[in-house]
């Protein structure tokens, strides 16, 4: 082999690695030109008081979709001031319901029909302790803002309901929640409150 074709060879694998490298980093990047980790934290408080922070890492990965709905709810401060309104111990807690800001109680977890649903992404994550799943309807393609939080190993749940992130610290508080005093409809009777934002 002559050296301008070794050169020629080397100058493509070179052109090649740099191309891909750009497009790995480009995935990554957000707007604003750093990267995005995907990484959120909910403040949970009850009673005006602070209990704890749960932090959370979406996977874009596997639900792209239902990441991409959540990011943009919490960029418009929508779930800011939502409740924990199902908490059963031993399974879950769930949140976001926009009703539950200053809505009757028991219209809690009904929901806003008005808003658009994100079809399933179903995956092979499973629904384990500190995994965050999307809350639905009997029907599968019906998520709209609502989310849940295992507490404990659900197997029952999984291609059933679209894993899209864990939590990666604060599990802790997620059991003080689970924990609380609740009625019939395994709502807290003192109302915990949430504020979610993306970790700096």
């Amino acid at each position: 082999m002559n050296k301008l074709k070794l050169f020629s060879i080397i100058g493509l694998i070179a052109a090649l690695v740099l191309t891909f490298s750009h497009t790995a980093y480009s995935a990554k990047q957000k707007k604003g030109g750093k990267m995005d980790n995907h990484e959120y934290v909910i403040h949970v408080s009850q009673n005006g008081k602070l209990l704890g922070d749960i932090y959370l890492k979406l996977k874009p990965e596997v639900a792209p979709n239902h990441v991409k709905r959540f990011e943009e709810l919490v960029e418009k401060k929508f779930y800011d001031g939502c409740a924990f309104h199902r908490v059963i111990p031993g399974f879950m807690i769930q949140g976001g319901d926009p009703n539950s800001k200053s809505g009757a109680r028991n219209t809690w977890g009904m929901g806003d029909g008005a808003m658009p649903k994100v079809n399933s992404e179903f995956n092979k994550t499973p629904h384990k302790r500190g995994i965050l799943s999307a809350a639905r309807t009997n029907d599968p393609n019906s998520f709209t803002c609502q989310f849940f939080i295992c507490v404990a190993d659900a197997a029952f749940l999984d291609n059933q309901y679209t894993v899209f992130g864990e939590v990666t610290k604060g599990m802790d508080i997620a059991d003080k929640v689970v924990s609380s005093k609740r009625d019939a409809q395994d709502n807290p009777f003192d109302k915990i409150s949430m504020i979610v934002e993306k970790t700096k």
